[in-house]
Order: structure tokens, then sequence, then C-alpha cells
């Protein structure tokens, strides 16, 4: 989710070059504003266009057809009307905390997943904060169970309750709650007393078994609906299935197959998802998923049976229309209303659109965003949804354009062009210039002789760029993720993102999804540096001793320091040459924004070496953690 603009993101990104690092406690280190806004892009109150919305993702519509969004960089609660009038129900934008309360003395942190029982009370769950909140049509904020920004898993009543990153949440006729946690992998059931317990799926252990309570696997399962039966459909995203879950806990796949990433229609097992979101239900049993790494908004009825209602793979964008004309970018959420009527949170267009049962999409609230694929000088040029970015030593830029699945290279003036792959047309084609393919690229680094390298995140492979164009995949075999070490195909990746590469051509990438630090010889050897496959934490240590939980960048200093964006962490991670991990800043499992010498981070994303400082960028802001204050 990128809300910088583009050309600030890259100029001060590109100060990256290899100094001392950053070292010492977080008592000796002081995090500043570099450049943006730690609020968002907007939270105005108004109507349709001339409302602004950040990053909103939950969704979920009353009787009456208003609708309830959880923006979550604005960490907040809006109520939209049938009319597109937008209002602040619960939270203050910008002022990310826990609190209780009244309207805008409330607090939220990241609130994602929403849902509303048949009295009109909302609940939400609040992400980062690790709890799950009751709203009242007054606008009254509880916590009903959980303790903010303490994590875990522990079933129990209120908050003897522990969650770890609950995501989205849908209520029965009964009033009971069932929450998915992206932290945990499972499945969590709250009764109307805030009685906790896990329905299915075991704490910590991701996959993608079926079978009943503990015995089930998911892998960061994001959007939850349920049907007049009981019965639950739950978006597993990391998986890219969508799962179905009876009252009794008894889990099957429904759509798609695990690990088997795509965007095919079909029945069952033969029909493919990207990264499936969330989900909703109609009354007559439909289930409608947003399929977020695709953009667009699918259709899966009782058996099985998928369609594509709305959107266009893989062609990401803002435009209203019908069917395959109408374009999405990046949507987090969707919700159905009694009347049919379909509304999903357009997260990085920052909008909510409307859907009709015939795929005819408009815009109800907030003001898309401009992406598209054009070369072009400064403010003529267009990426969409861009990501990884490096500066060779001529001060040429390379970004990974990763919506466009490109390459694309910005001169020190400022003229874009695309120096790999082809805008909208996804593979994994090694080749040259155009004739390449990626999918998803994501993290970018350049070596001292002006060889590119790529993290291509949904190919699970890291390629290979010279100045001339040519890629080739240097590690990984396209469409198997896993997390083997080895030699070049033999090695296998799990959603790799960030790349850094130290003088000597040696590569270090943040696997993402397997929670590791990996590294690779210029020969193409792979290892595990950091960390544990699939074993996420935070905990402190030395080579697979260590825990991560969504690493996405790294940078590398001229020491051989590795230092790691741990996103879902919230924290700023190093690691010796010999592989001893430690915190440099931030505390997990706390997020928020806080500048000072006591730092924390929300969601960092992207590092640079800057001296002894460390350029940090997060969804809006560019920070620059340094020792001490900065001089006046």
């Amino acid at each position: 989710m990128r809300r910088v603009p583009w050309r600030l993101c890259l100029a001060v990104l590109a100060v990256a070059a290899c100094g001392g690092g950053v070292d010492g406690a977080s008592s000796d280190l002081s995090l500043e504003l570099l450049a943006g806004d730690i609020h968002g892009p907007g939270s105005v109150d108004g109507t349709g266009a001339a409302a602004y919305f950040n990053d909103p993702t939950g969704v979920v519509a009353d009787g009456a057809g208003n609708v309830y969004v959880a923006d979550a960089g604005n960490h907040t609660l809006r109520k939209v009307t049938p009319a597109g009038v937008v209002t602040t129900l619960a939270g203050t934008a910008g002022m990310p905390d826990s609190a209780d309360g009244v309207g805008a003395a409330a607090r939220f942190n990241t609130p994602i997943g929403i849902a509303i029982d048949s009295a009109g009370n909302l609940y939400v769950a609040d992400t980062v904060n690790h709890t799950l909140r009751k709203i009242t049509p007054a606008g009254v904020v509880t916590t009903l169970a959980g303790v903010a920004q303490v994590s875990g898993s522990a079933d129990g009543t209120g908050p003897s309750a522990r969650f770890y990153l609950p995501a989205h949440v849908a209520v029965d006729g009964a009033g009971n709650l069932y929450v998915t946690e992206f932290g945990n992998s499972t499945i969590r059931k709250v009764t109307t007393a805030g009685v906790v317990t896990t329905l299915a799926g075991t704490a910590g252990m991701l996959g993608s078994a079926d079978g009943t309570g503990p015995t089930a696997r998911f892998h960061t399962p994001s959007g939850i609906a349920i049907d007049s039966a009981g019965n639950l459909y739950v978006a597993d995203q990391g998986n890219g299935t969508l799962r179905k879950v009876t009252p009794a806990g008894v889990v099957t796949t429904l759509a798609g197959t695990a690990g088997a990433f795509g965007n095919a229609d079909g029945t069952g097992s033969t029909a493919r998802f990207t990264g499936p979101a969330d989900v909703a239900i109609d009354g007559a049993g439909k289930l409608y998923v947003v399929d977020v790494l695709s953009s667009i908004l699918r259709t899966v009825t009782p058996s099985g049976t998928v369609a594509t209602l709305a959107g266009s793979v893989p062609v990401s964008g803002s435009a209203d229309g019908t069917g395959s004309t109408a374009r999405f970018n990046f949507p987090l959420g969707v919700a159905v209303d009694s009347a049919g009527t379909v509304y999903v949170a357009d997260t990085s267009n920052h909008a909510l659109r409307k859907v009709t049962s015939a795929g005819v999409v408009t815009t109800l609230a907030g003001t898309p965003a401009t992406p598209g694929s054009a070369d072009g000088t400064g403010s003529a040029a267009r990426f969409n949804f861009p990501n990884g970015v490096a500066v060779d030593s001529a001060g040429t830029l390379y970004v990974a354009d990763t919506s466009n699945d490109t390459i694309r290279k910005v001169t020190s003036a400022g003229v874009a062009t695309t120096l790999a792959g082809t805008p909208a047309t996804p593979g994994s084609a090694d080749g040259t210039g155009s004739a390449a393919r990626f999918n998803i690229p994501t993290g970018v680094a350049v070596d001292s002789a002006g060889t590119l390298y790529v993290a291509d995140n949904s190919n699970h492979t890291i390629r290979k760029v010279t100045s001339g164009g040519v890629v080739t995949t240097l590690a990984g075999t396209p469409a198997t993720p896993g997390s083997a070490d080895g030699t070049g195909s033999a090695a296998r990746f799990d959603f790799p993102n960030g790349l850094a590469v130290d003088r000597a051509g040696t590569l270090y990438v943040a696997d993402t999804a397997n929670h590791t630090i990996r590294k690779i010889t210029p020969a193409g050897v792979v290892t595990t540096l950091a960390g544990t496959p699939e074993a996420l934490g935070s905990a402190d240590g030395t080579g697979s001793a260590a825990r991560f939980h969504g690493p996405t960048s790294v940078a590398v200093d001229s020491a051989g320091n590795v230092y790691v964006a741990d996103q879902l962490n919230s924290t700023i991670r190093k690691i010796t040459p010999t592989g001893v991990t430690t915190t440099v800043a931030g505390t997990a499992g706390m997020a928020g924004i806080v500048l000072g010498t006591t730092p924390r981070f929300g969601f960092p994303r992207h590092l640079a070496i800057s001296g002894d400082s460390l350029v940090v960028s997060e969804p809006n802001a560019i920070l620059l953690l340094r020792h001490g204050a900065r001089s006046p």
C-alpha cells in the first residue's frame, strides 16, 4: 500500500549508501519524520468524492443500506449512507491507541474486520491491538475480549483471552462471533458472554490440512462469512483457497488448491485464487470474494463454482464500469446487503465501491488514485503499486513496478522507461526487455557492476537483470513455493520481498511468508541466515533460533550487518555476519508510529542505510532512525 508520491519515495530511499550502519540500544536512538505524513492521506467526512479514506479494509452493511467501514489507516470506523454521506462513527484519525469510550474519544489501532448483529451492534477486529471490540448503535466502544497490545493464543473469558493479529469477524443469529487470526492462523469463537475458544486450527501451526478442530491447518486466514446454517466460509489467504468450517469445527476446502495460485474460474480444486482477502455471503448462499492480488471480485456458489463478477486480470486501476471493464486496486474488504448489492473496500484507491448483481461497478465514496504504466518524464510517468527501489553508482533508479509486473528505470532527471517485462502481462519467462515476464515483482537491488536483482514475489524466485535488460532466473523455481536451501532452481522461497546486495555480490532476501532471511552467493547458492521456515515470532537469537513475522525489506552495511524491516512485528532487526539477531528499535506487537527516543513503528516496509542512520518507509511517511536527537 503506497501512498507517499513515488518520486518522493524514490528520492528519499535512493540515499542508500554503504555506511557504518545503526547499532546500540533503543535509548541511544531517535526516530524522526523525514517526509510525508504519519496520519495518512485522508480522513475527511463528506459526500461521495468529497470524502477521504486511508486504506479502508473491512466493510459491512445493515438492513437500511448503511455501510460501515473499518478505515484501517486512519484507525477509525466510518459510516456511509446509501446516498454516499460519510461520517466517522468511532475513533480519531491519526491517533492509534486502545481506549474505550464514545465516538471520537475511543481509540483503535489498525482495525481491519467488522461485523454487525441483528440489534445493530458492530464488532471490530482491532488487529494491531490484538483485541475484539464492540460498538453500540450510539457509538459506545468497549473491549469484548483480549488485552490491548498483548498478543497470544490463550482461550478464556474477556481479558483472559489472547489474540494475535485478529483479522476479520462474523456473527451468527445467536450473537456468537467468529474471528480469523493472521498471527495464529486459527479460527476462534466468542460467545455473547465473551468466552473465547479455538474452533479450528492450532496456534502458530501453518498449513493447509482439512480436518476437525485442532487437526485442521490454515495459512494466514483473512475474511470470514457465515450462512444461515452456521457454516463458516474462510478466505485462507496464504493458501490461496476458500475453506468451509461447520459448526462442529470440521474444515474442508471449498474452492482452490493450496499453494497453486492463479486466476482461473472453475469448480472446486480447479479454481485458482492469487490472494483471497475477504468473503461475504448473500441470502441465497452465494459467496463474494475479493481477490486482492488480482484486484478482482469473484463469486462462489455453495457447490464451489467460482466466477469473476467484476475487474480484469491482471489490470488494476480505478475505473467504474461493468464486469471486466471495471477496475479495482488492492481491494481488501467485501460486504453484501439484503438487496444483493455488493460493497467493496477498494483499499489502494482509498474508495468504497458499489457493485450490482449484474457486475455494474460505481464509486460510492472516496477519491480513487490514478495508477498506470506510462513511460515519460516526471509527473507524466505512471506506476502501479511501485514497491522496491535501488540506485546504482551513476544515480539511476530501478523500480519494481509491482502491479504492472515490470521493472522500470528512472534517470536522475526523472525520465522513466520500462527495462524489462510487459505491463499487466504476468508470467515467469526469461528473456530480454519486453519478452521477459514477472509476477508481482517487489524487491530490487543493484550491485557495483550494475547488475540488477529482483524478488519475483508470486513466482517465488530471485531474478537477475543485466544493464541491457536480459533477464534470467538466479534461484528458485517459478510457481513452486517452499523453503529449501540449495543451488539455483533447487532452492525454494515463499513470497520473497526485499533484497540487498553487499560489496562482495552476496544477496540477502526477506523471505516473507517463510519468516526468514536468506543469503545467496553470486553462484546462486542459497542458505538460511536467520529464522526458521514458517515459525513466526519475535525472538532474538542466533541463526534458526531467531524469529521474524512477515519481514519485508533488508539493507546491508559495509561491515556485513543486515537490517530487517520486520513488518508484522513493527520492529527493525539487526543480523550480524554470524547470524546473531537482535531488535534495534520498536517493540513487537506494539504498532503505531512514535517519534523520539523510544521509537515505535506501524508497518515498516522498506529500509535504506544513510551513513550511520536508517531510512525507514512507512505506508504514509519516510522516517529517519538515527543516534541521538537531530542537531539544531
